[in-house]
Order: C-alpha cells, then sequence, then structure tokens
C-alpha cells in the first residue's frame, strides 16, 4: 500500500523488469525525479513529494527488487549502474521524453545518480541533480586513492574515520547473513531502530515487503563497491550543475569525502544541515526549499545564481530567520549577515519605518525575500498574532533571533516599580514570548530550529550601576540554558550571545533612573560617547550569533571584555565582585 495518496501509478518495463512509477503533480511543469536509497522504497520520499508537487512535476519509483518493482534474476550482477541506469533512462524516456529532468537522490539514490549525471549516455537528459547521503562511487574511489597515494596523519585521519562509518559495507558483502538478518529480526525492527537512532518517524513506515527489499538491495553494494573503488573512471565528471547536501551527523558517511568534489563538478552549489542521515524524512521542509531554489534557477539559466556570496551561505540559504529589534544595531546587522547567507529573512521591530528599510536593504544583499514586521515583543498578544502571522505566510522560523531590548541605568534604589517593569517587559518578557510562541512551532513542525537570545556581559558580571537591566539579561541566560536542555531533543538548538561594550543607538535611546530629562539626556550623550570610543561594530557580534548557529554554541561573550568577564565569573567570582563594588555611579 503507497503512502503517496493521490499519485498516480504506471509500469515501465526495461531489461526483462518491472518499475513502479508514480507522478504527482502537472506533467507540464519541471519534471524532479526522486531515487530512493538502502534499505527503503519510493516512500521514503512521502513527505518531499507532495511539497515539491505544489510547483513540479514530481516523478518516484521504487529501484528494481524493491517496493513494488520486480526483480531481476539471478540476483547477483542484476543491480550494476549500468543496468540501474538503464532503468532511469526508461522511466525519464516515459514520463518526460522531450524535456531534460531534475534528478533528487538520496543514499544508493544518490550513489546512482551520480552515475547518471556523469555518463556520456545521459547527456542533454538531466537538467540538475540534487546530492544527499550518498557519494559518487568514482569520486570515493579516488578520494581513497589520493590518501594512499600521499598520506599525512590527517589524510589518515579521515580514511580511519570513513572506514569506521562503512562497517555495514563490509556487512553487506558478507554471504547470507544479510539475507538472514533483514528476513529476521533486524526486519521486523528497523522501524523502530529509525524511531530511536536517527529521530525518523515510522509510524507509517512500508514494512511488508522491507525484509525482501533489503535482502535484495544487498546486492547494490556487491554488483558494485568493490568493482568500482578498485578501478574508479578517470573521466567521471558531471555535465549538469549539482547541489550537494550534507547531514553533519551522518552516522555513515563523513563530510571530508566531498573535499576533492569542485574537481569533477564544475557548477556545484554546497549546503550542510545540522541532522543524521534520513533527512528525506526528518527535513522535508528545508529540503524541498533548497531543491525548488536549485530547480528553479536552473530552469530560470543560470545555476550559479544560486550561490550567495556570504559567509555560511552554505548553511542558511533558503532558510527561513526572524530577527527582533531589526530596526537598527546588532537586530540589523544580524539581518542583513543572514540576508548575504541567503537565507529568508523577517525583520520585526516597532519601528516600522526601521524594520522596512533593514527588509529592504537584506534584499539588496542576497536575501531571496525579506518582509517587516511591526510588533512590540512586550505585548503577548501582539507577538501570538505575529507568530500566527508569519507562519501562515512565511512558514515555520528555522532559525529565531530574540535581539529586541532596551537599556535602563541607576542604583537599584532609584529603579520604580514602573522601571523594572517596563525593562522586564521587553528584555525578559519579549524573549519569552518569542520562545514560547515560535520555538513551540519549531517542536510541532518536528525538523529541528535553532533559538538565539541575546543577553550580555552584564548577565554575569554584576554592577552598581545596572541592576535591572543586568537582572533581566541575567534571566535571559538562564532561561536560554534551561531551554537548550528542553529542546535538545527535538532537533532544535539555543544559543545565548553575550556581547560586552557594542557600538549601538541602545545607549542613546536608554533610560537612567532617579534623574530629570536634563541629566538623563547628559548621561545618555556621555555613554553613547564612551561606546563610540570604544567602537566594537554591531557586526562583529552578528558573525557570532551565526556562528553560534553553525556550531550549536550555548553561551557565546562576544567582546574581549565579555570573554574576560566570563572566565572571571566561573574562575574568580570574588574578583567580579569587587570590581562591581569599585565601580563608580552613573
Amino acid at each position: 500500500m503507497t503512502v503517496l495518496e493521490g499519485a498516480r501509478e504506471r509500469r515501465v518495463h526495461t531489461g526483462g523488469i518491472e518499475l513502479c512509477v508514480a507522478e504527482l503533480g502537472e506533467s507540464g511543469r519541471p519534471t524532479v525525479v526522486l531515487v530512493h536509497g538502502y534499505p527503503d522504497s519510493k516512500e521514503v520520499w512521502s513527505e518531499v513529494a507532495p511539497r515539491l508537487a505544489e510547483r513540479f512535476h514530481v516523478v518516484l519509483y521504487d529501484v528494481r527488487g524493491h517496493g513494488r518493482s520486480t526483480a531481476p534474476r539471478p540476483l547477483r550482477g542484476g543491480f550494476t549502474l549500468e543496468k540501474l541506469t538503464d532503468d532511469f533512462l526508461a522511466v525519464i524516456d516515459a514520463v518526460s521524453p522531450d524535456r531534460p529532468v531534475h534528478v533528487v537522490g538520496h543514499d544508493w539514490g544518490s550513489v546512482q545518480s551520480w552515475e547518471f549525471v556523469t555518463v556520456r549516455r545521459t547527456e542533454g537528459r538531466i537538467a540538475s541533480f540534487t546530492s544527499m547521503s550518498g557519494p559518487s562511487l568514482d569520486h570515493f574511489g579516488h578520494w581513497i586513492d589520493g590518501r594512499l597515494k600521499r598520506p599525512t596523519p590527517r589524510r589518515v585521519g579521515q580514511l580511519l574515520g570513513q572506514g569506521a562509518k562503512s562497517w555495514y559495507v563490509y556487512a553487506l558483502h558478507t554471504p547470507v547473513l544479510p539475507e538472514l538478518a533483514w528476513r529476521g529480526p533486524l526486519g521486523k525492527r528497523w522501524p523502530r531502530i529509525l524511531e530511536r537512532v536517527e529521530k525518523v518517524p515510522g509510524g507509517d513506515y512500508p514494512t511488508s515487503s522491507l525484509p525482501r527489499d533489503a535482502a535484495h538491495g544487498a546486492w547494490l553494494y556487491r554488483d558494485n563497491v568493490r568493482a568500482r573503488l578498485r578501478r574508479p573512471r578517470p573521466d567521471a565528471h558531471a555535465h549538469a550543475p549539482v547541489q550537494l547536501i550534507t547531514p553533519l551527523d551522518d552516522a555513515f558517511l563523513s563530510e571530508r569525502l566531498y573535499d576533492d568534489l569542485d574537481r569533477w563538478v564544475p557548477r556545484l552549489t554546497r549546503r550542510t544541515i545540522p541532522a543524521k542521515h534520513w533527512i528525506p524524512r526528518t527535513r522535508p521542509d528545508q529540503l524541498t526549499a533548497w531543491i525548488t531554489e536549485f530547480v528553479r534557477t536552473v530552469e530560470d539559466g543560470g545555476p550559479e545564481k544560486v550561490k550567495p556570496t556570504g559567509r555560511y551561505a552554505d548553511r542558511f540559504g533558503g532558510q527561513l530567520v526572524l530577527v527582533t529589534g531589526a530596526g537598527s544595531g546588532i537586530g540589523r546587522a544580524t539581518a542583513f549577515a543572514f540576508a548575504e547567507a541567503g537565507a529568508r529573512v523577517v525583520a520585526v521591530d516597532r519601528d516600522a519605518e526601521a524594520a522596512a528599510r533593514t527588509a529592504e536593504l537584506s534584499r539588496l544583499i542576497g536575501a531571496p525575500e525579506a518582509w517587516a514586521e511591526t510588533v512590540d515583543v512586550s505585548d503577548e498578544q501582539a507577538m501570538e498574532k505575529l507568530a500566527d502571522k508569519v507562519a501562515a505566510e512565511y512558514g515555520v522560523v528555522d532559525v529565531l533571533v530574540n535581539n529586541a531590548g532596551i537599556g535602563l541605568g541607576g542604583s537599584f534604589l532609584d529603579t520604580t516599580p514602573e522601571d523594572w517593569r517596563k525593562v522586564l517587559d521587553v528584555n525578559l518578557w519579549g524573549v519569552i514570548h518569542g520562545c514560547r510562541l515560535f520555538g513551540r512551532q519549531m517542536a510541532e513542525r518536528g525538523q529541528g530550529g535553532h533559538i538565539v537570545n541575546t543577553a550580555s556581559a552584564a548577565a554575569y558580571q554584576p554592577s552598581r550601576a545596572l541592576p535591572a537591566y543586568s537582572t533581566s539579561k541575567a534571566a535571559v541566560l538562564m532561561l536560554s540554558e534551561c531551554l537548550r536542555a528542553e529542546l535538545a531533543g527535538q532537533g532544535i538548538g539555543v544559543s545565548a550571545i553575550c556581547p560586552g561594550f557594542v557600538n549601538t543607538n541602545i545607549t542613546s535611546t536608554a533610560r537612567f533612573a532617579g534623574v530629570d530629562a536634563e541629566e538623563e539626556k547628559r548621561r545618555q550623550k556621555r555613554t553613547a560617547r564612551l561606546y563610540g570610543l570604544r567602537n566594537y561594530p554591531p557586526e562583529k557580534v552578528a558573525d557570532a550569533i551565526l556562528k553560534a548557529v553553525v556550531r550549536n554554541q550555548a553561551v557565546v561573550p562576544v567582546t574581549p571584555e565579555a570573554r574576560g568577564a566570563r572566565l572571571l565569573s566561573r574562575l574568580a567570582p570574588r574578583a567580579l565582585r569587587a570590581i562591581a563594588r569599585l565601580e563608580p555611579p552613573l
């Protein structure tokens, strides 16, 4: 029983076998062919295919010996890359005879698709190729040869690391045992293993044909791996643009395998994603966005347009990033940094004009899409409306940056309850609202994400001049630590960014408790002048934010004084307290 609801099925005959082919979407649109891996069937694409079908003609087929396709007889010699290429050509001749197709492969579907895109007989029939979790056996063979012929400690380490990850390949070459394992307990427990180890939703995993499919699929490895790794083709160059999507936590493949890929692929776009091996099932939204962007760009005549120029473009291209307090300072710099990396940006600020300007400049810098939203983050109902609107119109946020904040100086005894309410409403409750609303959407989607909360070095550095501000930021830091522990199991990272003195306009707008308007203005000017002399740019904080997401860092002091205070807070807290007592009042 297929889980691809509404799919149109047909049978394609080739080389004495019958392939089960499913189609979704309108046939007049560009055709995207999805090729599954091992030990899967075409149903591994059940989350990706319907999403792509909203824009493309989507074709899936069960590889020979899998799902509802028949198996060759005898099995030995029936799964060579040459015969798999015959199958692919038969499918695309049936579904798209007059127009090149866009190929997407995962796992062994990617391995065989590398063959499709590097052999002469498919030239002109493939418009683009998106590869994930499966290298070309030829490229892999050359990768191994290069490290054996020119060994260094690093290269030997890479070989040993990939050798350990490839344990299953050796097991599948063992006679009879893989078939017995799959037809026994392994076949029955496989969906639960995926759920537990890979966090793959297993409730709708097709299990009826799994033992047979996995037993047949062992010949994919036996018929191809050793022969091709021993004698890799010297001319395995891709004749179509390639998009490489690399899961960074793949238990079976090292990202180092693709270090030399530019040698073989002249038109290469790289993407990375913090996920495990089975990303068609765990990250369908992100894959759909990347595949859609790549296919559209190739169809428009220029795969080079897919490549954003900014740092971390491979990581954030096409992702949806929401930044609060984006109208100026660190928020604006952060929105620009994500835009340069090719992310779609939602710039949020209580100043509508400033938010609109940030969105406009983000589009000019490189964001494929950018929107401006006006909201006071301390307003719970307004934030709820914003979260609903963003989800409905733009999608679920991949990265949330809770950056909006206000400054408040003055002694504790001069700080009124109203002063406390204002600073806590924005600096703490604004972060709570963002984490609660957008974090819940991330969790319910089940495809990971990241939350960044802008705290401050004041979170761990006591100050007699900033009791309310420091308290609000300390609460943000602890909230971030608690959330990080709670959401880790759902693939959602949480980072607290702790800058020190950064040259932004928060100094000129900060309030001072216990003084009249004239004195407050004088202190604002003095503080702004001091921060200006320090002149630490917000762009460096923005870069630290992107790096924190990429590395999934917990607490990130940014400026030298913030790093120094963090070190003292852990090693010599009494020294920090002494400094606080000696600190002059504002």
